[in-house]
């Protein structure tokens, strides 16, 4: 497979969500891969095992304002910022108490992130990429939470984008569709489930983590210099069949 290649070096790049196998970790991997000086959040003490000691890493609750104001005051410099922190739960989400921890998480934490590193950004006139879903724009009967949450956080980067271009930042996004990760391992056990997306996706798979680090370089580099407020769909062409 022909890779795209990217130089980001001497640029800072802070992935928070990274601390598990999926889409986070697989940028962090991919901006290192490039040159870059990367540093990883995750919820949990330790980021997985295939990552430990190759990143900085600090634990981080995106729901504590203050302690992700406590990360951005710790951060001499940042270039790129990629917000991947999310959670869901197949079936859970109409329970009203985890549905806001849901929207808690993967919408205000997506916020909280931003605005706390919004002079870092400005500074280096720098870029945000947020990650939205496939289910930004679909109906999700099992994941109202999610789908709701990330819908949001779609307009919320078009929303920062035009605040934020005065000053030199560019805000992006990327929808994954149907991504072979650890937050996924639950919905793939349903063989039926399965069998639908693949019939449903023109390329016949699930996507792999890789599939989405190199459109997240894409939008991070010099080559997207013009785009911001816009929203790649990454799914195998699974929202046009």
């Amino acid at each position: 497979m022909t890779k795209a290649s990217f130089d980001f070096s001497e640029t800072s790049v802070l992935v928070v969500g990274a601390s598990r196998a999926g889409i986070g970790a697989a940028i962090a991997r991919s901006f290192q891969e490039a040159g870059a000086d990367v540093t990883i959040t995750g919820a949990e003490p330790e980021p997985a095992a295939e990552d430990s000691g190759r990143f900085p890493y600090i634990q981080l609750d995106v729901t504590d304002l203050d302690a992700v104001r406590a990360v951005a005051a710790a951060t001499p410099k940042l270039d790129v910022l990629v917000n991947c922190a999310a959670i869901t739960s197949r079936g859970e989400e109409m329970a009203p108490a985890f549905f806001q921890r849901v929207v808690d998480v993967n919408l205000h934490g997506t916020f909280r992130t931003a605005e706390a590193f919004h002079g870092h950004l400005k500074a280096s006139h720098g870029s945000l990429i947020n990650i939205a879903s496939m289910y930004a724009t679909f109906g999700s009967p099992r994941n109202p939470a999610y789908g709701a949450s990330k819908a949001a956080v779609q307009q919320l980067t078009k929303s920062l984008a035009i605040a934020w271009a005065p000053d030199g930042i560019r805000v992006n996004a990327v929808a994954p569709g149907f991504i072979v990760t650890q937050q996924s391992a639950r919905s793939r056990t349903d063989p039926a489930h399965v069998a639908a997306v693949n019939l449903r996706t023109p390329m016949g798979r699930w996507g792999q983590p890789e599939d989405i680090a190199g459109p997240v370089l894409f939008l991070a580099s010099p080559a997207a210099a013009f785009m911001t407020g816009t929203c790649l769909a990454i799914d195998g062409g699974y929202s046009v069949a």
